[in-house]
């Protein structure tokens, strides 16, 4: 009894110093463009229910063998963010959560699962019509973890009109090198789902035109620098992570295009640890540029 009394207690103090935010899991929008359901998870500020406010919004995508509820269920992305909110570095925020469905956040390359397109042209209106938060550039933030790192990137790259900043963990993010030495069954099954003629394909076939489509450093490479440079971004990556080397010539790449950025490497690999501790510093890098 006295400890069940206690857990109560702890319940009462949790809720009086973070607030009465809410999660909702697994959301469905219907996708015309995909012709299927869509789910995602959203996470709601205290107040927000209460209120006619608006607020930013940041769409956080998960990584590879991931969902809409990973945030959540590994990351602690609720009492992270409950928690800062509470000590005032970060403004209340709506962050949504969709399921990256190992889509590489990216049209499937042979048309016949335009995911992309459903992110940009049905889930951002989508959110907008059935959620308070606020419209535009500078009120739009977008962030993510390995595959939904690099997805992050890609899509605030190339959408640089509709997001503001973009704050990117442990990013999926390749050399030529890694690409065409990768094993075999790992490419595969990491591009079966988005890339599929590039299934098979060994050496440096695999670094065609298809594949390029999802490069995020051709992206860099290849767009005008003052459009890049319209977007505030952050990335950072573990000094074990076996990603290190492709987040390292994103930096490259970025200094020699004098695009301005954040990057960050810390003691860590590719593992929920190191994300947990890069959330906060994410999020706080994108509500600071709310302000701005």
């Amino acid at each position: 009894m006295k400890k069940y009394s206690l857990f109560l207690l702890w319940l009462v103090i949790n809720s009086t110093l973070f607030g009465q935010s809410k999660v909702l899991e697994s959301q469905i929008m219907k996708s015309a463009l995909l012709n299927t359901e869509v789910k995602y998870s959203i996470y709601l500020p205290d107040g927000y229910e209460n209120s006619e406010r608006y607020y930013p919004v940041v769409y956080l995508l998960n990584g590879y063998t991931g969902d809409e509820t990973s945030w959540i269920e590994s990351g602690a992305m609720q009492w992270i963010v409950d928690h800062e909110i509470e000590q005032g570095n970060i403004q209340k925020m709506v962050i949504v959560m969709p399921d990256g469905d190992d889509r590489l956040y990216m049209n499937r390359t042979d048309g016949t699962y335009p995911y992309e397109d459903m992110f940009m042209k049905e889930l951002l209106p989508y959110i907008q019509n059935n959620y308070r938060i606020r419209t535009g550039k500078r009120y739009t933030g977008i962030s993510g973890l390995s595959m939904g790192g690099a997805g992050s990137l890609k899509l605030a790259l190339k959408y640089d009109e509709h997001f503001g900043a973009c704050a990117a963990y442990s990013s999926a993010i390749f050399t030529e090198e890694s690409v065409t030495a990768s094993d075999q069954e790992a490419m595969d099954g990491y591009i079966s789902k988005a890339i599929p003629d590039m299934v098979g394909t060994k050496g440096k076939k695999r670094l065609g035109e298809s594949y390029r489509e999802y490069d995020v450093l051709q992206l860099v490479k290849n767009k005008d620098p003052e459009r890049l440079k319209t977007v505030k971004i952050y990335f950072d990556c573990g000094d074990d992570d076996f990603l290190t080397l492709g987040n390292a010539q994103l930096h490259k790449e970025l200094v020699v295009k004098q695009i301005p950025h954040e990057y960050r490497v810390r003691d860590g690999a590719h593992t929920w640890p190191f994300w947990r501790e890069s959330l906060p510093v994410g999020l706080k890098f994108i509500s600071d540029s709310f302000w701005k």
